[in-house]
C-alpha cells in the first residue's frame, strides 16, 4: 500500500495548512515533489491517487499537473536523469548534438533508461540558464556549456560512483 511515513505525512499536513480552507490543491506542486521523492522517483497512477485522496481532490486533477510539467515522472527513471536543454539559445550552441551524442553513448532514445538502470535522458524545455548553453539539469545540479568531452567525463564519474 502506498502510504507517506509519519514524519512525510506531518509535513504533507503542514504544507496542505498554509493555504485557506477549500484551496488544499494549492499543495499539489509541493506535495507531488514528496511523492516522487518517496516513491522511486517516478508517480505512477496509484501514487496520483493516494496524492488526490490526501488533498480531497479528483484524480484527474493531479494527472494534468504531473503530466504537465517535466519536473515530474509519470514512468520509471534511472538512477541518474539527464535533462538536456533543447529550446532555442541551447541548440544554437548545440544541444542537438550533445542529446544526439548522449543517445549514441548510452545507447538509448529520449525517454528512455539504460539497461543498468542508472542513466535516463530527458529532453527539457528552457531550465533558465541560457547563458550557459548548451546545459542540463542533473538532480539539483546545472552542468553548463556542455561539450562531448564534459560528457565523457560526467558519465564516467557517475558510473564510477555506481560501483562504490
Amino acid at each position: 500500500m502506498i502510504k507517506f511515513s509519519e514524519s512525510r505525512l506531518a509535513k504533507v499536513k503542514e504544507i496542505i495548512a498554509r493555504y485557506p480552507d477549500g484551496k488544499q490543491k494549492s499543495a499539489l506542486i509541493p506535495v507531488l515533489h514528496m511523492a516522487q521523492d518517496d516513491f522511486g522517483g517516478w508517480l505512477d497512477a496509484p501514487v496520483m491517487d493516494y496524492i488526490a485522496e490526501l488533498l480531497q481532490i479528483k484524480p484527474i486533477e493531479v494527472y494534468e499537473v504531473a503530466t504537465f510539467y517535466s519536473m515530474f515522472n509519470t514512468k520509471p527513471v534511472g538512477k541518474h536523469l539527464l535533462e538536456v536543454c533543447r529550446t532555442g539559445p541551447c541548440m544554437l550552441n548545440g544541444s542537438d548534438d550533445i542529446i544526439d551524442y548522449i543517445k549514441e553513448k548510452l545507447g538509448i532514445r529520449e525517454g528512455e533508461t539504460t539497461a543498468d538502470g542508472l542513466f535516463t535522458l530527458k529532453p527539457a524545455e528552457c531550465l533558465g540558464a541560457c547563458g550557459y548553453a548548451p546545459m542540463m539539469q542533473l538532480g539539483e545540479h546545472y552542468r553548463e556549456h556542455l561539450t562531448k568531452e564534459k560528457i565523457d567525463k560526467l558519465i564516467d564519474e557517475l558510473r564510477a560512483q555506481a560501483k562504490n
